[in-house]
């Protein structure tokens, strides 16, 4: 399939320019408290730490996301109508065998994860085979392959550990700072450059999470969006994920397990009924609105 690869292939390079840029962003930020609270330890940590929770993230993120949820890897004799659906869009798309795994949830849900299409884990929820028929079904579990085979997985975990690593340092400086800690650079500047620099630090501290943030989920909202269009193409009958979508997004059924940090993997939010979509909440949401996901599927000319 043409399209994934195409995409897997621009979004390597753009998940080499966020790391870049993250990491850029990281000393920037780094260098500027370590001036304030005038001590380069805190520059030499923040590198090491962005540095040690990416290859963390990249190695181990599917172990501790799996483990989190309580997943059971399901073989092929336990449950063989899911195997060999995955099965034939795997060859369909050329990609190779995932693992599949099971939660014991009754939310229909689905995610993909792991740091590559070597190493890739399919994973739905106990809910989601009861709910859905075998088209809706094919439909997210092509949704799914199509974060594979994009390569949205790594993408997603390293913005979302880097924006962690942004948030953990701001709030270093901000507890320091009110606790005194910035005095002695400010001391030691003639005028009022110090006290400057000290508020524009501050600034920085509180503004820098929330952008950092913000990317991190406007990418998560795009990559929701092709990864339907991409799977609409994988199965060549975009009504399969529509409805699957109009069936996920109306079961209020809660989610017992569930958290902030990786609520963006799953196929909608396991937040059920606390999503709103006013244009400021639509910032902070981790999935496009499923109204606009269905209307663009159903556009979609296959």
């Amino acid at each position: 399939m043409a399209s994934i690869y195409t995409q897997a292939d621009s979004n390597t390079r753009k998940t080499w320019f966020l790391l870049t840029g993250f990491l850029v962003f990281i000393i920037a930020l780094g260098w500027l408290f370590s001036y304030l609270l005038n001590s380069n330890a805190i520059l030499y940590f923040a590198i090491f730490l962005s540095v040690f929770m990416s290859f963390g993230s990249y190695w181990w993120s599917d172990k501790i996301v799996l483990s989190m949820y309580r997943a059971v890897e399901v073989e092929h004799n336990q449950n063989p109508e899911l195997y060999h659906i995955v099965e034939n869009l795997c060859i369909t798309a050329g990609l190779p065998m995932p693992k599949i795994y099971i939660i014991p949830e009754m939310q229909p849900n689905a995610f993909a994860t792991g740091r590559d299409k070597n190493h890739a884990v399919v994973c739905v929820t106990q809910g989601i085979l009861q709910r859905l028929n075998k088209t809706e079904l094919q439909g997210v579990l092509a949704h799914e392959l199509s974060h594979i085979g994009n390569k949205d997985m790594l993408l997603s975990t390293v913005v979302a550990v880097l924006a962690g690593v942004i948030a953990m340092l701001a709030n270093f400086f901000l507890r320091i700072s009110f606790w005194g800690g910035g005095r002695r650079r400010s001391n030691d500047d003639n005028g009022n450059a110090g006290a400057i620099l000290m508020v524009l630090g501050i600034v920085a501290a509180i503004l820098a999470p929330i952008a950092a943030t913000l990317v991190q989920l406007a990418i998560s909202r795009k990559r929701e969006f092709l990864a339907d269009a991409d799977g609409a193409l994988l199965t060549r009958y975009p009504e399969g994920l529509a409805s699957a979508l109009e069936k996920i997004s109306s079961d209020l059924t809660p989610m017992k397990v569930t958290n902030d940090a990786t609520s963006s993997l799953f196929i909608d939010s396991p937040y059920k009924g606390k999503q709103k979509t006013n244009w400021f909440i639509k910032l902070f949401m981790t999935h496009p609105p499923v109204e606009d996901r269905i209307a663009a599927l159903r556009d979609m000319e296959v």
